[in-house]
């Protein structure tokens, strides 16, 4: 569809800007990720590096952009975007931390539009464009597989029913030639 070919690509161009930015410049954003970082690194084997942690989400923000906005994987590209995203947006605009009112409105602002970026992104990972999914497709399968199980049951017993008459009559058979 003409939208998706539009959209995803117009979704993915913050992630690969900002990707890119991280990339180049760890440093700028090193000090906003701290936080974050520590609070990641006691919960998860991760390294206590706030500057290869930018650097990381830098790397998951370009793949995950550039995947997005050629359509390839699209599903596990938004997933990986709205992962990435999380914790950017609790780093980079913690609002509700900010005392200075016109700071605090710009970082508002800046979280409200990462919030719709994830939401965006959320629809995106979920889209099957058209087609079914997983939920609907294992559904199927385990509907023909118990329709196979009943035929083959039932097949069995059909089978197991002739052999039966087949073995009664020629039991009859050979009485009748012994006699």
């Amino acid at each position: 569809m003409i939208v998706r070919r539009i959209a995803r690509p117009m979704l993915a161009a913050m992630f690969v800007v900002g990707g890119l930015d991280q990339l180049r410049r760890p440093a700028s954003k090193a000090a906003a990720a701290a936080p974050v970082v520590d609070a990641l690194s006691a919960v998860a084997p991760l390294p206590d590096d706030p500057e290869l942690a930018v650097r990381a989400n830098g790397v998951a923000m370009l793949a995950g952009g550039a995947l997005l906005a050629t359509g390839r994987v699209p599903r596990l590209a938004s997933t990986l975007l709205a992962g990435s995203l999380v914790p950017t947006t609790i780093a980079g605009h913690p609002f509700w931390r900010e005392t200075d009112p016109v700071k605090k409105q710009q970082q508002r602002v800046q979280f409200l539009k990462n919030l719709g970026l994830l939401g965006g992104l959320l629809l995106a990972a979920v889209d099957t464009e058209g087609k079914p999914g997983v939920t609907y497709r294992a559904k199927l399968a385990g509907d023909s597989v118990a329709r196979t199980w009943a035929t083959t049951r039932r097949e069995a017993r059909h089978a197991a029913r002739a052999a039966a008459k087949d073995a009664k009559l020629l039991s009859v058979q050979a009485q009748n030639a012994l006699s």
